[in-house]
């Protein structure tokens, strides 16, 4: 009796740059962030707009002014981390290295 399986080829995504808005927790950038989000939307026109186009254009200008602030990411994270290997495994493998 044969096996087959199909196994689908997976395609890498392409990378797609994001903004950093993780680097919005440093209390500089975030005071920062904070009064020129304040400043743009002091200046905007928000009459006459409903829930969605109220909620995109305060979206654009949490997103342009993050943008501006941090700027974008470059790449992919080019170096994986071993997260599974800590102290206790570290160990043992240096000790059966060292008992060989």
């Amino acid at each position: 009796m044969d096996m087959r399986f199909n196994t689908a080829k997976r395609r890498h995504k392409k990378f797609e740059p994001r903004v950093r808005v993780w680097k919005l927790k440093e209390e500089w950038t975030c005071e920062e962030y904070k009064s020129m989000v304040r400043d743009k939307v002091e200046e905007e026109e928000w009459k006459h707009l409903d829930v969605n186009e109220h909620w995109h254009k305060t979206k654009k200008i949490m997103m342009v002014t993050a943008q501006h602030i941090r700027g974008m990411s470059k790449g992919p994270c080019r170096h994986k981390e071993t997260w599974w290997l800590n102290c206790g495994p570290k160990q043992r493998i240096r000790h059966n290295q060292s008992s060989d």
